[in-house]
């Protein structure tokens, strides 16, 4: 989920490298529009200086105003004009007077083209000559206007490509005397390349930081989430491979993260599965032990039936038979149903049920199918009219209840009674199934639960149940979150019978 722990983090780890890229990225953004407005603002105050200073030393007349070139030349020539900049000063026609360049004698150089080897030409460093003097016209043409535009108006500025090719940022300032226009000043700077290309390399250390958090991020990520998942594929494939019963991490589950809660989830449903086996494994034991009985029983009476000779002997004979035939015919019906019970519990949803219908409508069919002498089956409500509302499966939960009711008619004598009471508590419903016989041994209250247990009382018909019917009441119930238990009633030392409880959570 993204705003899980694990979620967040990889949001934030993956987002940082890239806050960081971006917001060195804005910073230098918003310097650059001003970097080129700020530059084209101090080449004017200082064209401005400049014109000033010409206008006050090298114009005059009166009344028909002109310009000295000669002390206009010198007056440029004792300025501070820096390496980066160029003055230059144009007449009203457009003609160049003088240049700072020339005035201060300096050579503009640029770097030269690598030597070539022999026989091969020598590229120009500028390109060729036909590129190179198209490229001064343009220019020339650029700063033509740009003196023209001054000197018929204010100050013009200009951010335009000079003769040698570098871009360059311009301002041109009319010299006035009075209102008379005696010429222009032209300062431009061609530093702006080198100054944007030291922002750009400023971003340099930005750009690095953000791939250094990155990689970062991802080896963290990659020891974080890929290695441990791989670690549980491994163990998965080797519950595969070398059969064993659960996957154990222990450094893996005791994260506090979606990977630990995949692998404390992982060990508890391997760790189930292992006790299924193991559960799968005895039940199969303990059913082959069981078959093994009547099929014993069934092959001795088989052959001991050939040698007998009386009649009696041979219906004799015959009634062994059809007892064991009748005994493996449970024993199989009850372990199949054992063996489907998984399965249909797994196939039919819980939903509220009425435990107290439930249990009128099972003595309802136990009496209306009585026959003279059975053991009567009657229900003790708490409350009739009040419902007794559970979440569980109606099938497999009314399957307990007979079971229990079935156990407690088979230790009845008959003509007996078995009850079943219904009561609840402030969070439990309480089901009790009573019957009048000889009670169960104190050693055996909890071993009656386990499967193939079939210990009855002196007197009962021997193969007469199959073992199974307590011990799938407890699977179910323990399914539906329940417990069942076996009690005995006395009365003092006397044994009144047997009670079958059974607590489920209220709905």
């Amino acid at each position: 989920m993204v705003f899980s722990r694990l979620g967040r983090t990889i949001i934030l780890l993956n987002l940082l490298g890239l806050a960081i890229l971006v917001g060195g990225a804005l910073i230098l953004n918003e310097s650059q529009p001003g970097l080129v407005e700020g530059r084209l603002e101090s080449l004017g105050l200082q064209g401005e200086l400049i014109a000033t200073v010409i206008d006050q030393t090298a114009t005059g007349g009166d009344p028909a105003p002109k310009l000295d070139t000669d002390i206009a030349r010198r007056v440029l020539q004792s300025l501070f004009i820096p390496v980066s900049q160029r003055a230059r000063l144009y007449d009203t026609r457009g003609r160049l007077l003088a240049d700072s360049d020339r005035v201060a004698n300096r050579v503009r150089s640029s770097r030269l083209a690598p030597a070539a080897a022999q026989g091969e030409a020598v590229p120009h460093p500028r390109g060729s000559a036909f590129s190179t003097s198209k490229r001064a016209q343009e220019a020339r043409l650029d700063l033509a206007r740009e003196v023209a535009g001054a000197l018929i108006g204010g100050a013009t500025s200009d951010v335009r490509i000079n003769e040698d090719g570098h871009r360059v940022v311009s301002v041109s300032v009319p010299i006035r005397h009075a209102r008379a226009v005696l010429g222009v000043l032209t300062l431009e700077s061609d530093d702006v390349d080198s100054i944007v290309a030291a922002q750009r390399m400023a971003l340099a250390p930005f750009a690095l930081i953000a791939v250094g958090v990155a990689l970062f991020s991802s080896l963290l990520l990659i020891q974080r989430i890929a290695v441990p998942v791989l670690r549980l594929a491994r163990a998965a494939d080797q519950v595969r491979l070398s059969r064993a019963r659960a996957i154990s991490l222990p450094d893996l589950a005791e994260r506090k993260d979606e990977l630990g809660d995949l692998t404390r989830s992982l060990e508890t449903m391997t760790v189930a599965l292992s006790e299924r086996m193991v559960a799968i494994e005895r039940f199969a034991a303990d059913v082959s032990h069981e078959l093994r009985n009547p099929m014993t029983s069934i092959r001795s009476a088989v052959e001991t039936l050939e040698l007998v000779k009386t009649d009696a002997q041979r219906q004799r004979l015959t009634a062994i038979l059809h007892n064991d035939v009748n005994r493996l015919d449970r024993l199989i019906s009850d372990i199949s149903n054992a063996s489907r019970l998984d399965a249909e519990l797994a196939r039919n949803t819980p939903s509220p049920m009425n435990v107290a219908r439930l249990l009128a409508d099972i003595c309802d069919f136990y009496t209306a199918t009585a026959k003279t002498g059975d053991v009567r089956v009657s229900f003790v409500p708490r409350n009739a009219s009040v419902p007794v509302m559970v979440i569980g499966r109606e099938g497999p939960l009314g399957q307990v209840f007979r079971n229990l009711v079935d156990n407690a008619r088979s230790f009845s004598s008959p003509g007996g009674e078995v009850r079943v009471y219904l009561s609840m508590t402030r969070d439990e419903v309480n089901v009790r199934v009573e019957d009048d016989g000889p009670g169960l041994p104190p050693d055996n209250l909890e071993t009656v639960f386990e499967r193939f247990y079939t210990s009855r009382p002196k007197g009962a018909a021997f193969g007469g149940n199959s073992g199974l019917g307590l011990a799938i009441a407890r699977q179910i119930i323990k399914t539906h979150g329940g417990r069942i238990w076996a009690e005995n009633r006395v009365d003092g030392d006397r044994v009144l019978g047997a009670s079958f409880r059974v607590a489920m959570p209220l709905a």
